[in-house]
C-alpha cells in the first residue's frame, strides 16, 4: 500500500472519484500507486498495457493490492479493435461479423466468452459494445466496428452484446451512439458534426 505525504483537497478527491486514467507500460507507474492511495478509483487500460493474459492478471492484481475496489476498464471489442490480443490479432469476431451472420444467442455467446477472459484478468468493466450503426460508407473510424447500417439490427444485437459481457460479471459501457457511424470525420483526429433532426438521431 503506497502511504501518502497529506491527504489530498476536497477538488482533488471529487476528481480522482471520477477519473480514469490511463498510462504507459505493462505496470502501474509510481505516480498512478500514489493517486491510487489518494482515492483514485479506476483506471483505464489499452493495447499498450498488455502483453498477455498473465501479465494482464499481474497487473489488474498490482492495482488491487493498493485499493481493493478499484475498478480496472478495457477498450476490448475484439475483431479490429483488440487491447487483449494487440500483438496478434483478435479471434474474438468483430461486430460486423455478428451482424452478418445475425445469431443473438452467436452475439450474446461471444460476448460471454470475451467477458470470462477479461474478469479472469481481473478487468471489470469494458468500453464495449459500439452500438454505432454504419449509415455513412465513407466513415473512417466505424466501419467493422458496427453490427451494421439496419438500426434495428444494431439495436437487437447491441442488447444481445450486453447481456453476454455482463452475465460474466463485466460491465458493460454501450458507446459512441447516436450518429457516429454518420461521420466522415474521424473523432480521434478531429470534431465530427453531424447535421441531422433530432428525430433521425432518435
Amino acid at each position: 500500500m503506497t502511504t501518502l505525504t497529506s491527504a489530498p483537497d476536497t477538488l482533488t478527491r471529487d476528481a480522482l472519484a471520477v477519473l480514469q486514467p490511463g498510462f504507459a507500460g505493462t505496470t502501474a507507474p509510481d505516480w498512478l500507486l500514489r493517486r491510487i492511495g489518494e482515492g483514485l478509483a479506476s483506471v483505464g487500460l489499452f493495447g499498450r498495457n498488455v502483453a498477455g493474459d498473465g501479465q494482464l492478471t499481474a497487473l489488474t492484481a498490482q492495482l488491487r493490492a493498493e485499493r481493493e475496489d478499484i475498478l480496472v476498464a478495457i477498450d476490448e471489442e475484439g475483431g479490429d479493435v483488440t487491447r487483449l490480443d494487440v500483438n496478434t490479432g483478435s479471434f474474438i469476431p468483430g461486430n460486423l461479423a455478428l451482424g452478418t451472420v445475425d445469431d443473438l444467442e452467436l452475439t450474446r455467446s461471444v460476448a460471454a466468452e470475451l467477458g470470462r477472459r477479461l474478469a479472469a484478468c481481473g478487468v471489470r468493466f469494458n468500453w464495449a459494445p459500439s452500438a454505432d450503426v454504419n449509415s455513412d460508407p465513407d466513415n473512417p473510424v466505424i466501419g467493422v466496428r458496427s453490427f451494421g447500417a439496419d438500426p434495428a439490427l444494431v439495436a437487437r444485437h447491441t442488447a444481445a452484446y450486453v447481456e453476454g459481457l455482463q452475465s460474466a460479471g463485466v460491465i458493460a459501457c454501450v458507446k459512441h451512439f447516436p450518429g457516429h457511424g454518420d461521420t466522415n470525420v474521424d473523432s480521434h483526429l478531429a470534431l465530427p458534426r453531424i447535421d441531422a433532426s433530432a428525430e433521425v438521431l432518435r
